[in-house]
């Protein structure tokens, strides 16, 4: 099943992916869930899947605002310098532990929506990622039991505002300016993918491949990073961990290659979709 966040005529609902277009479960469930990450809360995933089964769509994709997949979630955590050739590229070394950074939910746009290229920077970067979603909370995951907490899949585009990144040799002001990230389509649920199913990634830019890679190649696995990261704090569900980009980043292109105004990004995952977004520089 494939579970959407979305605005229609100003009120924000969530929905599952029908062959017609979009069940509004915000409807279906009669209000008892305010959002995507509320369902996932309440472990409703397989009430919503039996409420979508043979349903028809109320309205139709083209007629709603896609938002990122889980709109304001308690914590996007970013995983750095995860396949060998994105490390080698940056002339740097593989580390034991995997290297976090935090995303603010403001820096997330939905697929469809505008990229935004800020004022002070002309270096702003791609990444494809695959973001994980946790349904089921926990601290101090085993990696034996990572797959039980995980919701669903979903594309992402940490857009990285690269000298901004460079400031300092903490990367969090890069990658958090004001919707320069891509956070969807949708999400695909997990029992859709089963743990461990190699996944290709890549990025289009303006149609020319620019990043490939598959999810075996990642340095610290999935299953390592959900273990690692409920060490430090408990994931809840609706968490979202991005896990990590491959080789082939703009920078480290020779010229560079940045986005800019008028270009199209795709980030692309073969068991999920393409997330779309325009380039448009901010006002």
């Amino acid at each position: 099943m494939k579970l959407v966040s979305f605005e229609r005529q100003g009120r924000a609902g969530f929905g599952a992916v029908a062959a017609d277009g979009i069940v509004d479960l915000g409807a279906a469930f009669g209000g008892r869930h305010a959002d995507l990450k509320a369902l996932l809360a309440a472990d409703a995933v397989g009430e919503a899947a039996r409420l979508a089964a043979g349903r028809k769509a109320d309205f139709a994709l083209a007629d709603v605002t896609l938002l990122p997949v889980i709109p304001q979630p308690g914590k996007i955590w970013c995983c750095g310098l995860n396949y060998h050739e994105h490390v080698r590229e940056t002339n740097r070394e593989v580390t034991e532990q995997p290297t976090f950074f935090l995303r603010v939910a403001d820096s997330q746009v939905g697929h469809g929506q505008p990229i935004v290229r800020p004022k002070e920077s002309v270096q702003l970067d791609y990444e494809a990622e695959i973001a994980v979603i946790i349904g089921r909370g926990g601290r101090r995951i085993a990696e034996a039991d990572a797959a039980r907490h995980i919701a669903g899949y979903a594309c992402y585009n940490d857009g990285s505002v690269r000298d901004w990144q460079r400031h300092t040799s903490q990367w969090v002001p890069g990658k958090n300016f004001w919707r320069t990230g891509g956070f969807g389509p949708w999400m695909v649920t997990a029992d859709e993918i089963p743990f461990g199913t190699p996944m290709t990634l890549l990025t289009r830019l303006n149609g020319r491949e620019m990043q490939r890679a598959t999810t075996d190649m990642m340095i610290h696995g999935i299953a390592r990073q959900i273990a690692y990261l409920s060490t430090i704090a408990p994931l809840q569900p609706g968490d979202v961990i991005v896990t990590g980009t491959p080789g082939g980043v703009g920078a480290r292109r020779q010229p560079p290659v940045w986005m800019k105004a008028g270009d199209v990004v795709e980030i692309e995952v073969d068991r999920i979709g393409v997330l779309r977004n325009p380039v448009a520089d901010e006002d």
